[in-house]
């Protein structure tokens, strides 16, 4: 007789198989028992599940089909074969539905008394509907547990009465249909809706009302007294608008939880975080907020009237497309270096490298270079202080690389420029790269400083990176001034400000008899320049000629001069309003509400580049998609609520290309599959009037 080999191993084998007859035999998993593979002959019939009560009496019924013996299966299953003979008399009985539906030849064999007793234990209702059920429940679940990946959100719930769209309604005419689209994007992109829930609640309606305005262009909540209360409210889901003072009520209720600068940060990380915006180039540039009220404020500084006047400086930070990546108000002129500084430092942990900063030339100076290098921070930025002259003496030979942007040609070379810098005592230098920029279609020239960290931007991309700062960053608020109420700032709360320091009243008032003085000696050296000496007989100096007295005068103006010199010097140039009589103390204007409303603002705008970018594949007209954009986003159109979706159909556009546009446009919607908080999808559609 052969032994086995390894009869340790055979023996363990041989308890995991089960001979049921007619060369049949039951392989159990050794791992989990419930795992049973049927064979015939080393051939596998079935793999099954016996965890499963109806998987398991199926299989009993197959193994017993196939000619198993009954009591070596209900040996090998540990069941009797009392359990076995009621799986197969239900079966030839009830079929089936008899075996799964749990019916019991004790109570009958009617095979309607048998569904009627067991009704109750049934699984209720259109299985096909249930079942789809499920599924739309489960592509929530991992829509959301996907969109989760760069959100914090915050503790605020709404009560499912309070949600947007829970009224059921039939087709309704609404004008303002075509707002519905950035409802879409905005909920597939940036989970928007759930955002604001979570960190303001039941008071996240005043947020509806601020996408209404921001996508219409209404400059102000007093001009909501021109909007049709119903037909807005219904785009919105709020059923219907209030009147001002309702809706000033909801905006100092959204104000009073201070939440703006936590929703503001869990948004900008987001669209990191979800590439929403680009990581390689950043733009970075004040805008000028103006403040017209009865309150003294710092002033900023309005470039196009090259004044100043009351105001704050909106710094907004946009990507190379124009989305905008950040912004931070700040009062008066604000501080355009210290904000690229914190900028790096706020977003570094979010980015995998440091994106190249773009300024003007309000950022230049060896002391904030250095800083960059010392951070750093690759940076691209003009020249301050060219000498136009000395660039067009140079030879047209040296513009080597030659390129084309905005159908205009350029030629660029390369060279360096070395900045000395007074720090601590010490002198230090650097270098930095110095591109000359050549505009052959208008003659001109100019030049940009680069630092690259080591990253080798090559001559052309500098130059284009700097071309590009006008298109991405001064273009983008050009068009926001347009089509959105971008200056709008709704309330205006002001606290005392931190920053009580001015220019010293004192050194004005010496800079002015300093200047008196100045004019004073002017006169004197011109008119003792013009005396004759005159002289005694005996040749010495007459000591009353007109030259000696003038000069006596040069001389006492000229210690008094430098006494005013030397006592400006002692006084401090700045000092704190509040130890001065008769001077106001400064003012901060509260930007919590501002920063709500510059938050839909900046998530319209995101919006729509998104959505002009997928137009533009349907209508490649550079120079008409972006108002066929916005003639869909003005359409009237109709609104239906039902239980599980909200529906809106836009007016079609007259003409046919614009019209198939619309309608893919529309298409591209409804493939996002974007669901409010209480499960309705939202679809949008083109068509004829329902009504």
């Amino acid at each position: 007789m052969q032994k086995d080999l390894f009869p340790e191993i055979s023996k363990k084998n041989n308890n995991n198989i089960k001979k049921i007859g007619a060369n049949l035999s039951l392989i159990f998993n050794s791992r989990n028992k419930h795992f049973v593979t049927l064979k015939n002959r080393d051939v596998i019939v079935k793999k099954v599940d016996l965890s499963d009560k109806p998987t398991k009496k199926i299989f009993v019924i197959d193994a017993v089909e196939l000619g198993a013996t009954k009591s070596l299966l209900a040996d090998a299953l540990n069941i009797s074969r009392q359990t076995i003979h009621n799986y197969i008399e239900i079966k030839k009985r009830f079929g089936i539905e008899g075996l799964l539906g749990g019916y019991n030849l004790k109570m009958g064999k009617n095979l309607a008394e048998q569904r009627k007793i067991t009704q109750n234990e049934r699984m209720q209702g259109n299985k096909a509907v249930i079942l789809a059920e499920e599924r739309k429940a489960k592509r929530i679940e991992n829509q959301e547990q996907q969109q989760e990946l760069g959100f914090e959100f915050g503790e605020e719930t709404v009560p499912k009465d309070e949600q947007p769209f829970n009224t059921l309604h039939d087709w309704k005419f609404t004008r303002y249909a075509g707002v519905f689209p950035y409802l879409i994007v905005l909920l597939n992109t940036n989970q928007w809706l759930r955002l604001i829930m979570s960190y303001f609640g039941s008071a996240y309606k005043i947020f509806l009302i601020f996408l209404l305005m921001a996508a219409r262009n209404i400059k102000s909540i007093e001009q909501l007294k021109n909007v049709k209360q119903k037909e807005a409210g219904l785009i919105l889901g709020l059923n219907k608008l209030p009147h001002k003072k309702g809706v000033w009520e909801w905006f100092y209720n959204a104000s009073n939880f201070r939440c703006s600068k936590f929703l503001c940060s869990s948004f900008f990380k987001q669209q990191l975080r979800c590439g929403v915006v680009g990581a390689y180039i950043w733009f970075t540039d004040g805008h000028l907020l103006p403040y017209t009220g009865n309150k003294k404020v710092h002033y900023a500084y309005n470039t196009q009237r090259k004044m100043v006047m009351p105001g704050q400086t909106n710094m907004v930070t946009c990507d190379i497309n124009g989305r905008i990546v950040d912004f931070q108000i700040q009062e008066g002129t604000g501080d355009l270096k210290t904000h690229i500084v914190e900028l790096k430092k706020k977003w570094e942990q979010e980015l995998t490298e440091i994106p190249f900063m773009v300024f003007d030339r309000e950022g230049h100076g060896a002391p904030f270079f250095n800083t960059l290098i010392e951070n750093k921070i690759p940076f691209v930025t003009w020249e301050k202080h060219v000498d136009s002259k000395k660039l067009m003496e140079i030879d047209d030979a040296f513009f080597t690389q030659l390129f084309e942007m905005n159908n205009k040609n350029y030629g660029v070379f390369e060279g360096e420029k070395t900045f000395t810098l007074e720090q601590n005592g010490e002198t230090q230098t650097f270098v930095l790269r110095k591109i000359y920029l050549w505009n052959q279609t208008s003659s001109r020239r100019t030049c940009c400083l680069a630092w690259d960290a080591g990253r080798a931007m090559s001559t052309v991309e500098c130059a284009q990176t700097i071309l590009s700062r006008w298109g991405a960053s001064e273009n983008t608020f050009k068009h926001l001034y347009d089509r959105h109420p971008f200056h709008y700032h709704p309330g205006f709360k002001t606290v005392d400000s931190e920053n009580q320091l001015i220019g010293n009243p004192a050194i004005k008032s010496i800079e002015k008899e300093i200047k008196d003085i100045r004019k004073k000696l002017d006169k004197k050296h011109k008119k003792n320049s013009k005396a004759k000496e005159v002289f005694n007989k005996d040749g010495s100096r007459r000591e009353k000629s007109l030259k000696v007295r003038l000069e006596a005068e040069i001389r006492e103006l000229e210690a008094e001069y430098a006494k005013l010199l030397d006592k400006k010097k002692q006084l401090p140039e700045k000092v704190d309003v509040s130890t001065l009589e008769n001077y106001k103390s400064f003012k901060k204007i509260d930007n919590e509400g501002k920063n709500l409303f510059d938050f839909v603002t900046a998530s319209v705008w995101n919006a729509r580049k998104d959505m002009t970018d997928w137009l533009l594949s349907h209508y490649p007209n550079k120079a008409e998609y972006v108002d066929l954009f916005y003639a869909i986003t003005q359409c009237h159109g109709w609104i239906k609520s039902e239980a599980d979706r909200v529906v809106v159909r836009l007016e079609p556009l007259q003409q046919p290309s614009r019209r198939k546009a619309q309608e893919q446009f529309c298409k591209k919607l409804n493939a996002l599959n974007v669901y409010i908080p209480i499960r309705k999808i939202l679809q949008i559609e083109v068509g004829p009037s329902p009504i």
